[in-house]
């Protein structure tokens, strides 16, 4: 419809859905699909700017602060390039 989604409506839904799945829903909430994207994201080498832009967080810093488990990947393979690079 073009409106803005109501915060109590999605989370309704998405307890119905986590419940469907099977899972406990009291486990769950929709946050957790962000730390998922965040993921997702970090394992296939977008860079820590980009996924920083697409949360909408005003620096790279927040990001890594807020998910920094998630994005240990990204982390990882800027430390290997920087061993290959400066390699003794």
């Amino acid at each position: 419809m073009g409106t803005p989604l109501d915060a109590a409506n999605v989370r309704r839904a998405f307890r119905l859905i986590i419940k469907s799945a099977g899972l406990d829903p009291a486990q769950w909430s929709p946050r957790e699909l962000r730390h998922s994207f965040v993921s997702v994201l970090s394992d296939n080498g977008i860079s820590l700017e980009e996924i920083s832009r697409l949360v909408d967080h005003s620096s790279t810093v927040v990001t890594e602060l807020v998910y920094r488990q998630q994005i240990r990947p990204v982390i990882q393979s800027g430390a290997m390039v920087m061993d290959r690079l400066f390699k003794p």
